[in-house]
C-alpha cells in the first residue's frame, strides 16, 4: 500500500517522514499564487532531505503549462503531482507535458463528483501513470471531506493504473476506506494536521501509516 502525505514543508520534515515510512513525499509548488505553496529552491532542499524508498511528489495546482515546465526543469521531482481541476486543464494540456517529459511519472488528480467522474478517469490511462481520487467542494482537494467511495472503487476497477485515494482520510477511517475501495494508495493532508493548523501531527502520521500498511 503506497502511504502519500501532503503537505511537507521542511527538510528535517521530510527526512522524519520518510523514516517512519511514508512512500511519497508531498509538497506543494509553486510561486504563491495559492496559499502554502513552496518555492522551487525550498522544495529542492525538501526533496535533498527524502531518503531510503521514499520519493518527492510536487504538487502543482497551476494551469500554466510554462510554470509546470519550469517546475520539472528545475525541481526534477521523482513524480509531478497535477492537481489543477479538469476545466482549467484538460486532457489535451497534460498530455503536453507527457509529450514533453516522457520518462517524468505523471500523478493526475480527478475530482470523484458523480458517474462522469469514471470516464475522465479511463482518459487519462495512457498519459498519467497514477490517478489522485480526490474530492471537490469549491476547490480540489484539501477539503477534509470524503467523497463516494463507491465512485472510487468503480475507478479502481475500471482504469489499468494505480489510484491513490484521497480526500478526508485519516487513521479513523483509512482502513474502511482501503477496504471499501481497494485502492493501490491512500493520501492524507487535512486529517494529518494538527488541529486547527497546516502543521503536520507526527503522530497521527504514524497512525496512518501503521493502519494503511496493515489493512
Amino acid at each position: 500500500m503506497i502511504v502519500q502525505i501532503y503537505e511537507i514543508n521542511s527538510p528535517e520534515l521530510a527526512k522524519e517522514v520518510s523514516e517512519i515510512g511514508v512512500d511519497h513525499i508531498g509538497v506543494l509548488v509553486g510561486s504563491g499564487k495559492y496559499p502554502r505553496e513552496i518555492p522551487i529552491e525550498e522544495a529542492k532542499e525538501i526533496f535533498s532531505a527524502v531518503s531510503g524508498n521514499s520519493r518527492g511528489v510536487a504538487l502543482t495546482l497551476s494551469d500554466n503549462l510554462e510554470e509546470i515546465f519550469k517546475i520539472v526543469d528545475e525541481l526534477n521531482p521523482d513524480i509531478l503531482h497535477v492537481g489543477a481541476d479538469e476545466e482549467a486543464l484538460p486532457l489535451s494540456k497534460v498530455g503536453l507535458i507527457r509529450e514533453g517529459y516522457p520518462a517524468l511519472k505523471i500523478m493526475r488528480a480527478v475530482a470523484v463528483s458523480g458517474k462522469e467522474s469514471i470516464a475522465i478517469a479511463k482518459s487519462y490511462e495512457k498519459i498519467a501513470d497514477y490517478l489522485l481520487l480526490d474530492t471537490y467542494k469549491s476547490q480540489l482537494g484539501a477539503t477534509g471531506q470524503v467523497h463516494d467511495w463507491n465512485i472510487s472503487k468503480d475507478i479502481v476497477e475500471a482504469v489499468k493504473i494505480p489510484v491513490i485515494l484521497a480526500g478526508g482520510l485519516g487513521p479513523d477511517n483509512v482502513a474502511e476506506a482501503i477496504q471499501k475501495v481497494n485502492p493501490a494508495g491512500v493520501d492524507s493532508k487535512t486529517k494529518t494536521d494538527k488541529a486547527g493548523s497546516d502543521e503536520k501531527d507526527i503522530g497521527k502520521i504514524k497512525e496512518f501509516v501503521a493502519i494503511a500498511k496493515s489493512s
